[in-house]
């Protein structure tokens, strides 16, 4: 899935974790014109997002559920974008139609920073 013509933009297929999702989907991470950054995802979570963490250190971005149950997809995070992370304090959240690529619903979730 490509949804802007941007070189700070990543896609990840992250693996299938039926206790998260009801099959494979799709991650993109990537920076609108106005600087704000925009995880878009092709399918919903079986449990309710709560917020966002990003790990400076290894420049991965996790999910956390509302349970506390920590969604470690792995998703690497590099170049300008991992700097434009470091002074992010919220991503918005966007699950779109698979077929279509049409935002389906959109969300502003929290970006907690930290680093080892």
């Amino acid at each position: 899935m490509t949804f802007f013509n941007n070189p700070a933009t990543e896609s990840i297929t992250p693996p299938a974790y039926s206790e998260i999702t009801d099959s494979k989907f799709h991650l993109e991470l990537a920076v609108n014109d106005a600087g704000r950054l925009i995880v878009f995802h092709s399918r919903p979570f079986t449990k309710r997002l709560s917020w966002l963490e990003f790990d400076m250190t290894n420049s991965k971005l996790d999910f956390i559920m509302n349970d506390g149950d920590v969604r470690q997809f792995g998703v690497p995070v590099h170049g300008d974008l991992a700097k434009l992370m470091q002074n992010t304090y919220q991503i918005m959240v966007v699950q779109v139609d698979e077929d279509t690529m049409e935002p389906e619903e959109a969300v502003w979730m929290p970006l907690i920073l930290h680093s080892h």
